[in-house]
């Protein structure tokens, strides 16, 4: 989902956000560091396989997946980190590693660490590692529908 099209979609739902320009940053860390935005309300998008199918876990940037304790709340047999090969090609119109967290536009789960949901707001890539979208955490929620649980651990 390029900028534009994820920009149209929410402007099309009338959800109000903030897009915000920053110089060029690879981790979800960096991103929040260079917005100057806390690494709690910065969410990043780790890919995952559950039982061998594609998911997406977002989380604070700040933060880390518990394998352990993700399958556990989902019921999986198997929860593994993807490998880039993985997921590349699922994106196309996104940089690699700049995906929004809208895993549901593609077909697949969504889920999304309780401590994000303890902010109002919610940051996250904007498709390029140069642009961030901030918006409403209840309404990132009304449009990705993820199942919220809790997965994450404190870096």
């Amino acid at each position: 989902m390029p900028v534009q099209r994820l920009k149209e979609s929410l402007d099309r739902e009338g959800i109000k956000y903030v897009s915000i320009l920053h110089s060029p940053a690879y981790t979800a860390q960096e991103v929040a560091q260079s917005a100057h935005i806390s690494g709690d309300e910065m969410a990043k998008c780790v890919m995952i396989k559950v039982d061998g199918k594609m998911a997406m876990a977002v989380l604070p940037a700040s933060y880390q997946v518990d394998f352990g304790l993700l399958r556990e709340a989902i019921g999986a047999d198997h929860v593994t980190l993807a490998r880039e090969r993985d997921f590349q090609d699922l994106f196309p119109q996104c940089e690699l590693g700049a995906m929004p967290p809208f895993g549901n536009l593609y077909g697949m789960p969504v889920y999304v660490a309780q401590k994000l949901t303890e902010d109002d707001v919610i940051s996250f890539n904007a498709g390029t590692h140069r642009e961030l979208i901030r918006l409403l955490y209840t309404d990132y929620a009304r449009l990705a529908q993820p199942r919220v649980i809790k997965f994450s651990v404190h870096e």
